[in-house]
């Protein structure tokens, strides 16, 4: 399926926007990253994202930090991870294979506080001969397919979402670099949340699941049975029919609601060197389906990073009462 867009940037003519999955996924064509983009075109990219939930650019050669934190602006505000130190002094976050950045597990960023990012940014720079795939999931395909008891459950759960996660069982093969990266820097602030397993959609109105490996518990279960009714609802995300996978070249964009997806780098380039660089863009607290909102449980306050403002603080910066 091909849709076309007006655009009126420079360097383009017409958008296209083909989808490369039933569910979710799509190829944009006819852009040209920057923050010089007019507002037709960024309105036809969101809506994009929105739809088929992550879009893929190819041959962005020309984008460069600058370049990038500036395109970034123009879906909203950018915000700095809570505690890993950025590699250029703002915004950008290092996704490189020998700096612990083996994301081999399924997760939506940052969901260990209240507001995590509403859009993620992928920036391919170097990739290697083979492997360093990424899928990602519609966590709104999950939940609309779930049997009706299951979903009757879900829209009734609570779950409390940490950095402080069993990192070791999670990756039994890191080596023991990565594991004091993670605990010397990921968890240098631990964080607690307690998010609604449902939220609803801010903008298209959806219902998603709020899963991924930060989920430490359901509240009011015990971790065995936490852990089993994980893996049920889990299971769904992870559907092939809900997922796309990714082949990275080097000039790649990734741009995707990090509100309806969960994603997975896969570790299977060996020794070769992948990097990548990451923008997030600011997102707003949870809303669940009885209206409760999410709760920052630790520490008190989301901390301001070395740069920019704190998770929430540009769209929804007032935590709700536990």
């Amino acid at each position: 399926m091909t849709s076309t867009a007006p655009a009126s940037a420079p360097g383009t003519g017409r958008i296209t926007v083909e989808k490369v999955g039933g569910r979710i996924g799509a190829v944009i064509s006819g852009v040209r990253l920057g923050g010089d983009l007019d507002e037709r075109t960024v309105a036809a990219i969101r809506a994009a994202v929105l739809e088929h939930k992550v879009v893929f650019l190819r041959d962005q050669h020309h984008l460069d930090a600058a370049g990038h934190e500036a395109f970034g602006r123009l879906l909203g505000e950018p915000v700095a991870h809570p505690t890993v130190p950025s590699v250029d002094g703002r915004y950008a976050l290092g996704i490189d294979n020998d700096h612990g950045g083996r994301a081999n597990q399924w997760h939506t960023d940052v969901t260990f506080v209240p507001a995590y990012p509403a859009f993620s940014i992928l920036r391919a720079e170097v990739i290697p001969p083979y492997g360093g795939d990424t899928l990602w999931s519609n966590t709104a395909a999950a939940y609309a397919e779930l049997p009706e008891p299951l979903r009757t459950l879900a829209d009734g759960l609570r779950g409390v979402h940490t950095n402080d996660y069993d990192y070791a069982a999670v990756r039994p093969e890191a080596v023991p670099d990565e594991l004091l990266q993670h605990r010397e820097v990921f968890t240098s602030i631990t964080f607690r949340t307690e998010h609604p397993v449902v939220r609803v959609h801010p903008e298209t109105g959806e219902r998603t699941l709020v899963l991924g490996t930060f989920l430490q518990r359901f509240t009011g279960l015990d971790g065995r049975d936490s852990r089993a009714l994980r893996d049920v609802l889990q299971s769904h995300v992870e559907r092939p029919e809900n997922t796309v996978r990714w082949r990275w070249r080097a000039g790649d964009v990734a741009i995707w609601d990090n509100r309806a997806t969960q994603h997975y780098g896969v570790d299977d380039s060996d020794d070769h060197e992948r990097t990548l660089r990451r923008v997030t863009v600011d997102g707003d607290v949870p809303v669940g389906v009885d209206g409760r909102r999410s709760v920052l449980l630790a520490p008190e306050s989301v901390p301001e990073p070395e740069y920019g403002i704190a998770s929430g603080a540009s769209t929804d910066g007032v935590l709700a009462e536990a």
